[in-house]
């Protein structure tokens, strides 16, 4: 902003004059005021108020650029996510994660591809959200780069991150290294968010093994991403590793089996769904009862009958809706 346009405006008379006190707190306070406004004019100065010696007048000046975007705004939000105080970082990679404009990825992407880990990760979770194709360039990077013996929190963040924009553009030529890192990441997120990016590739058979071995894992949470994910691929050969799933040790992991085995309309687990009908966690005999819906196969009418007196409401509801499915593809 020119002098001009503060000396035409006493409130932003009045808050410049605020940003030069020597009084930290009083600053900090005229950077809020600023941010308040939301006027894209005023960029320059919450873009200055960035190197303030204090550091919550930094944070407070890099949650106050989340309305901005302009190239000045989102450089000056990217190198501050470098700032040696995490409070700071922290605050730029909010406003970073708030932009909405696909054009602010030309901005961002400079800083995707060098620099510390945990900045790379801050503009990849902004670059997730705009889903511009040209951020799958630095995100299969990442995953292609070489791993440290062993893991920092930001170089796993960074990996989860560029999974996560590989993911949500469904990036086909990242299938090989999403397959790999989903069976042999040495981080149970990491491995987890492999699966969950791993969903869209509904013909790929690599992907489908890798999902398979993923179930698995000795997580349990990778377990139940990839029997979610299984389902998702539209895949029939899924079922087998599904069916093993349904006796998995977590009901978590099973309840996600007998969904995806419903959605995949397996007539073979209708059997083990059937027994999944009478398990003591009812969510998982909401789940089977949803399945045995879906699949459509009247021989599971007697159970679903008996589960439309089940003392759970929400286990009434979905064997009730059951049995309204399985009459009407039946034509009753």
């Amino acid at each position: 902003m020119n002098s001009s346009s503060i000396l035409d405006d006493p409130e932003l008379q009045a808050i410049a004059a605020r940003l030069a006190s020597t009084d930290a707190e009083v600053r900090r306070i005229a950077v809020m005021d600023l941010g308040d406004l939301a006027d894209e004019a005023n960029t320059p100065l919450l873009v200055e108020a960035l190197r303030d010696d204090i550091p919550a007048v930094r944070a407070a000046a890099a949650l106050a650029l989340e309305t901005m975007e302009n190239q000045a705004a989102v450089e000056g939000l990217a190198q501050a996510l470098d700032d040696p105080d995490a409070q700071v970082r922290e605050a730029a990679a909010h406003s970073l994660a708030e932009l909405k404009e696909p054009a602010s990825a030309a901005w961002l992407l400079p800083h995707a591809g060098a620099g510390p880990a945990r900045v790379r990760a801050a503009v990849l979770r902004a670059l997730r959200e705009l889903r511009v194709p040209a951020s799958a360039g630095p995100a299969l990077a990442v995953l292609q780069e070489p791993r440290a013996a062993e893991d920092t929190a930001d170089a796993v963040a960074l990996r989860r991150e560029a999974i996560g924009v590989l993911g949500y553009l469904k990036h086909t030529p990242a299938l090989p290294a999403l397959a790999g890192l989903a069976v042999s990441d040495p981080v149970d997120d990491v491995r987890r968010a492999a699966v969950g990016a791993l969903a869209f590739s509904a013909r790929d058979t690599g992907a489908r093994a890798a999902l398979e071995t993923a179930l698995r894992d000795a997580s349990w949470q990778v377990r139940e991403e990839a029997a979610t994910a299984l389902g998702k691929l539209q895949q029939p050969a899924a079922a087998t590793a599904l069916l093993v799933a349904l006796d998995d040790a977590y009901w978590q992991v099973r309840l996600r089996a007998a969904r995806s085995l419903g959605r995949l309309r397996s007539t073979e687990s209708v059997t083990p769904l059937l027994a999944a009908l009478g398990h003591s966690i009812s969510n998982l005999r909401k789940e089977a009862a949803l399945a045995l819906g879906e699949i459509g196969d009247a021989t599971a009418l007697p159970a679903l009958e008996l589960a439309a007196d089940d003392p759970d409401p929400e286990v009434r509801k979905s064997a009730r809706l059951a049995i309204v499915q399985i009459g009407t593809a039946h034509g009753a």
